[in-house]
């Protein structure tokens, strides 16, 4: 016996009591059959219903067959479940509404689209973080591009919708030739056992499309619906947009991300754009003197060891450690000075405890690291001339620097 769903009945339907007829063990819970839901299950785009049945989470919810089946999560519990009992069920009803709200803002937004542009939708989704809809640019061969301001105009109408609260309706039919006397924006997929989801009335309506999810009963429940961007998407044009409760909530985060950027710029909404323009060139002429300065200075050490190789230096090591400049600039000092080396040139960034290790060839730099840095949990590689090895702390790299000075003497 197929499951009585009153969601149908009345999707505002928050509490129920219903009979059990199966209760099967599945991993840390049951899945549960009764005679009649208030749950919806995924389905159309739309994500199932949360809420409880005798007081336990339900975590999921599916139709196969016409049976819908309730998956409820019951871990560590001695619960028993009787066929034939009563069980109670409540709706998590924040999550439904939402839902509701997001569903028919969909609706009204691809009904825009189809009446303005001729875009069918040929795919749906209400993601956790927004929804998207596919549209087709089919119907109306003018249209070969779904532009943004397209995009505006179809949010903007499909908001005088909602602001005129206009009353949304469900009809159901048995048969695709009763359903098919409406105006529908899409074929019929069904033969049977068909719902018709009408936004408006019916000979003007803004929507009127097959669905089985759950809607409120007028526009102006919906809120508010935002389109958030467009993008093509295999030959479609892929929208992404919100309504409803999250369509408030992401306008809100909008709104305090726009205040704390006025706050830092010291600007308004107006002028915002303009003042970040100014600090971006600021930024910009800034880092090219720091270039110009960082090359200097690079130039100047360079310049500094290259005086200190001298034919007669007695050592075969020369370290140089340094706190000012990063391990790439560090590099840019040392490797144009690799074919007047005479001996092993290690450079030492002391802020993040790493080795650069120079050589003519002579002294094979990469096989160094590579069989002696592990020993003092050092981590690198290199090729014969130079390589860099990255030491946990200073005195594992300072204790590394001794042991090439021992070993090479």
């Amino acid at each position: 016996m197929d499951t009585v769903k009153l969601f149908q009945q009345d999707p505002y339907l928050k509490s129920t009591t219903s009979k059990l007829l199966e209760a099967t063990p599945y991993k840390e819970g049951f899945v549960l059959v009764m005679d009649a839901t208030i749950f919806f299950p995924t389905g159309g785009g739309q994500s199932c219903d949360k809420g409880k049945i005798n007081n336990f989470e339900v975590i999921d919810v599916s139709e196969r067959d016409g049976i819908i089946y309730h998956t409820i999560q019951c871990s560590g519990s001695n619960i028993v479940w009787n066929k034939g009992e009563d069980v109670f069920c409540e709706l998590d009803w924040a999550h439904r509404f939402l839902n509701m709200q997001r569903h028919c803002g969909e609706h009204i937004l691809s009904g825009i689209f189809y009446r303005e542009y001729g875009g069918i939708n040929r795919g749906f989704h209400m993601g956790e973080e927004y929804m998207t809809i596919d549209i087709s640019l089919e119907e109306k061969p003018e249209f070969k591009s779904l532009t943004w301001e397209m995009a505006m105009k179809a949010e903007h109408l499909a908001n005088q919708v909602v602001w005129s609260d206009a009353p949304v309706s469900v009809r159901r039919f048995e048969t695709r030739k009763e359903a098919e006397k409406l105006p529908l924006r899409k074929a019929l997929a069904l033969d049977e056992d068909i719902s018709i989801v009408c936004v408006g009335d019916i000979d003007n309506a803004a929507d009127c499309v097959a669905c089985c999810g759950t809607h409120p009963s007028s526009a102006g429940q919906v809120g508010l619906i935002k389109i958030l961007k467009v993008e093509n998407y295999k030959g479609m044009f892929r929208v992404y947009c919100e309504a409803g409760e999250r369509a408030f909530t992401l306008f809100n985060q909008y709104h305090e991300m726009m205040m704390k950027l006025n706050n830092r710029y010291s600007a308004s909404s107006s002028d915002l754009l303009e003042k970040m323009a100014v600090q971006e060139e600021k930024t910009k002429m800034l880092k090219s003197e720091l270039h110009v300065l960082k090359q200097s200075v690079i130039s100047d050490r360079t310049a500094s060891i290259k005086a200190e190789l001298l034919p007669e230096r007695g050592s075969k090591i020369l370290v140089k450690r340094y706190t000012d400049l990063k391990v790439d600039d560090l590099l840019n000092i040392g490797r144009p000075l690799i074919p007047e080396l005479k001996t092993l040139l290690l450079i030492v960034s002391e802020s993040d405890h790493t080795l650069l290790l120079f050589s003519n060839g002579n002294i094979d730099c990469g096989k160094l690291v590579k069989e002696n840095a592990s020993i003092y949990q050092g981590k690198g590689g290199g090729n014969n001339t130079n390589a860099r090895a990255l030491f946990s702390k200073a005195e594992s790299l300072d204790t590394f620097i001794d042991l090439l000075d021992k070993h090479l003497r």
